[in-house]
């Protein structure tokens, strides 16, 4: 298989099922940015942090995949001829936003109540953590723009949603892990 195929070369691209849209189309900027995500969230990987904060972030980058597969295919493309969905197999559950939500839960126990809100930073692992935050949020903001035009599922809404609450508790606990100081924000007056 070559990487370039020169299809795309007049600013168009194939969606799952073949079907080609503008590079601008909301789909596009839709699972483009979940990919974004995922690279931000594989260089939070690459850090020095606890093997069990990776493989959750190896789990969540497979299940990225997945969103992204699912918003790549117009729903008009997810059923095929004999009625089976053709992303049957490709699916988020309740279990994978039960997970994060796990996840979350066990990481606060950990962490003193917060009382205002921090402002990102502190250590670069922890700054990757928010970067990973605020694109998830893009990702999810668009998703939701998607949704307002063609369906989207809304598990992978909420997921999203979940995951953006997930990587904030991450940022959360590695600070504390790193003994990196959480700076917080206190509006001027």
């Amino acid at each position: 298989m070559k990487i370039y195929t020169k299809t795309g070369d007049k600013g168009t691209t194939a969606l799952f099922g073949g079907t080609r849209v503008p590079k601008d189309h909301i789909r596009i900027e839709s699972y483009g940015t979940v990919d974004e995500l995922n690279s931000y969230i594989g260089l939070i990987r690459d850090q020095e942090i606890n093997p069990h904060y990776k493989n959750i972030l190896i789990e969540i980058q497979d299940r990225l995949f997945t969103v992204g597969a699912i918003l790549a295919t117009p729903p008009e493309k997810e059923v095929m001829k004999n009625g089976e969905l053709r992303l049957q197999k490709l699916v988020i559950t309740e279990s994978d936003i039960e997970l994060l939500e796990k996840e979350i839960d066990t990481m606060e126990e950990a962490l003193p109540p917060m009382t205002h809100f921090v402002l990102p930073g502190g250590h670069t692992t922890v700054s990757y953590c928010h970067i990973s935050r605020c694109v998830c949020r893009r990702a999810e903001r668009l998703a939701v723009h998607l949704d307002h035009n063609e369906a989207v599922a809304e598990i992978v809404i909420k997921y999203l949603n979940r995951l953006s609450d997930y990587l904030f508790v991450l940022a959360r606990k590695l600070s504390n892990d790193l003994n990196a100081e959480e700076v917080k924000w206190i509006p001027r007056k």
